[in-house]
């Protein structure tokens, strides 16, 4: 499962065309162990299978040092202190299936991001992000409960959802950069509003032992998927909701040190930036960086990751795959599917049937890619891990 992260592909992914174009959909029966049965719809060259099931919320992978995948559960949509973290153990690449699901961590708040860190003396970290803090602890490879304390390594504004702006955004997400930093990604406390607290809004950069924290990037509403890719940190951003149901878009960035994409009075539409009427500001929007990609408006992106093997099959060869949830009124419809996305060039669909008329058959959360043509993805609806992958040709 070792990620190649070339970012001699991803530059060249951002300036060549896309090599297959949109890939035929055909129906793949899914058959769930708690009796539920529809069909997604994905190329007909690639198996789909329900790899873990009978979990709850689930949100974002992450690989241990020992080869092990760790994901998160939030439980359900409520704020709640239930959230678990478990291990998907016994992974049989052949059936495509986990033989065992063990919850490594129970009672937490909200968790939605999980991340590892092995530091210069070679000693393995976990990072914990929950809605109110971010923590780390020792990380000894094989064990199956924690064993070191915790250290807290930065708090963050913890209203709820009862909080007097609304109470938005109960996710913060972690990524390990290349750079040997660490990343926190902390939502907006509204669905648009002077943000009170500097921290919320943006991305924070520290050190693995939380030193020198900072502001990395602000002006997003809600960075849920982020990802150090290459030589960049990538991220998915989440529009506001209050200007209609064609706009704004759902924004992709490679994020830049300092800058500052906009929220609340800028936002993107079909890929351009432009601004709120109803939150002014001096500066305009004119310095505001318009979108690495975008998608249609909210169709809430969260997860993705990259597929730059020389062996990925042209469909999906140099492009992002991205988890794009659906909007939270099912009526609007958008989303709710997994979309192929090359930087200046016209979204495509690797996979849809998440929303079939009004009926929700699940909503995908994250990506993880394997190999040059597998990947996991959460579905956070169902509670289900799947494993996609390419068939292999007799």
């Amino acid at each position: 499962m070792i990620k190649i992260l070339s970012a001699l592909f991803l530059s060249l992914a951002c300036s060549m065309a896309g090599l297959a174009g949109q890939p035929k959909l055909v129906p793949h029966p899914i058959h769930l162990k708690n009796g539920k049965q529809f069909s997604f719809n994905l190329p007909s060259n690639y198996d789909i299978i329900p790899a873990a099931e009978g979990l709850k919320r689930v949100r974002f992978f992450a690989q241990a040092p020992d080869g092990r995948m760790f994901v998160t559960d939030m439980r359900d949509l409520s704020d709640n202190e239930k959230g678990s973290i478990y291990i998907l153990d016994e992974w049989n690449a052949e059936t495509g299936k986990f033989g065992k699901i063990i919850p490594y961590m129970t009672g937490l708040k909200n968790p939605n991001s999980v991340q590892f860190y092995t530091d210069t003396q070679g000693q393995d970290w976990l990072y914990l992000a929950e809605t109110h803090q971010l923590t780390r602890r020792k990380f000894s490879q094989g064990e199956t409960k924690p064993a070191a304390k915790a250290e807290v390594l930065a708090t963050f504004p913890d209203y709820g959802l009862s909080y007097k702006y609304g109470g938005w955004h109960l996710t913060r997400t972690i990524a390990v950069g290349g750079n040997g930093k660490i990343y926190v990604s902390v939502g907006s406390s509204c669905n648009a509003c002077a943000e009170k607290e500097k921290v919320r809004a943006a991305v924070l950069e520290m050190n693995p032992d939380g030193s020198e924290q900072k502001i990395y990037a602000t002006g997003l509403r809600n960075a849920v998927g982020l990802k150090w890719i290459g030589k960049f940190l990538f991220a998915t951003n989440q529009g506001a909701d209050h200007l209609g149901k064609s706009k704004p878009d759902e924004t992709f960035y490679a994020l830049k040190r300092d800058a500052d994409y906009g929220w609340p009075s800028c936002y993107s539409s079909n890929g351009k930036v432009l601004a709120d009427p109803k939150f002014k500001r001096a500066s305009g929007c004119k310095n505001v960086p318009a979108p690495y990609a975008y998608f249609p408006s909210h169709s809430s992106a969260l997860g993705f990751d990259y597929f730059d093997h020389p062996d990925t099959d042209d469909s999906i060869k140099n492009s992002f795959l991205v988890a794009l949830h659906g909007s939270t009124d099912e009526a609007i419809g958008h989303g709710y599917k997994i979309a192929i996305m090359r930087k200046g060039q016209k979204l495509e669909t690797f996979m849809d049937g998440f929303l079939a008329g009004k009926k929700v058959n699940g909503r995908p959360a994250d990506i993880y890619r394997i190999d040059a043509n597998s990947f996991y993805f959460s579905d956070d609806r169902g509670g289900v891990v799947y494993y996609v992958r390419k068939k292999v040709p007799f």
